[in-house]
């Protein structure tokens, strides 16, 4: 499931909850309590166990988060639901549905809010939260050789892939394949950053690159691409 369907269906889900319960506060009517109950606890249980399934997954994938989302607020609205047939057998209140429904709807644009911001995010290219831009800065720029580096760029190919390209300054010359490798590995294991491209510069190109340079084979500079095991 992609988070914009699960978004979907809670927006779906809200603008429904809310219209009912609006129409059954201002026309109240009977319900049938026990069988409300009966119904939602069985949902309960069936949605409890299949969010379950998705919460360990949750922390680190953005779609299995918007499953986990879409399952836990179903749970909850079976749990709303057992609780107003509970209060309806109990008081006799009719209006104790729809304020139920209403409680509800709120909780889950609520709890999808920040499922939302987090899409937006990576719709954007944003770096993701939880890489720290100015230590990945400070890890190149701390490479032997390296005098500066510029055009740093950290983003997030997918919910589970993260990419960086930047441009390093060595004036001594191209470190070697083996250069690459090792801070493509560092930058893999210590930032979980997937893909690397580094360009390595001989002296510091004018106007932020824009002019393409061509090394040969036998050249000093090269742009390397390599990428980091997952």
């Amino acid at each position: 499931m992609n988070t914009n369907g699960a978004r979907g269906d809670h927006i779906q889900g809200f603008r429904t909850l809310a219209w009912e319960a609006i129409g059954r506060l201002q026309s109240p009517a009977s319900t049938e309590g026990m069988t409300i109950i009966i119904v939602a606890a069985i949902g309960v249980v069936i949605n409890a166990v299949t969010a379950a399934l998705f919460m360990s997954g949750s922390k680190t994938d953005l779609n299995i988060r918007g499953a986990f989302l879409h399952m836990a607020a179903d749970a909850l609205v079976s749990l709303g639901l057992v609780a107003a047939g509970v209060l309806y057998l109990w008081q006799g209140w009719t209006w104790i549905d729809p304020v139920v429904s209403l409680v509800i709807a709120i909780v889950i644009v609520a709890g999808t809010w920040s499922l939302f911001r987090q899409s937006i995010h990576l719709l954007f290219d944003g770096v993701p939260e939880h890489i720290d831009l100015e230590a990945v800065h400070a890890y190149l720029r701390a490479q032997p050789g390296v005098a500066s580096l510029h055009d740093l760029h950290v983003w997030a190919m997918s919910t589970r892939e993260v990419a960086l390209t930047a441009h390093l300054v060595i004036p001594g010359g191209h470190p070697g394949d083996a250069f690459i490798d090792e801070v493509a590995d560092r930058l893999h294991d210590d930032f979980d950053i997937e893909h690397t491209t580094l360009q390595i510069e001989i002296a510091r190109c004018e106007h932020g690159c824009r002019t393409p340079r061509v090394f040969a084979a036998d050249d000093e500079g090269g742009h390397e691409h390599t990428h980091a095991p997952a």
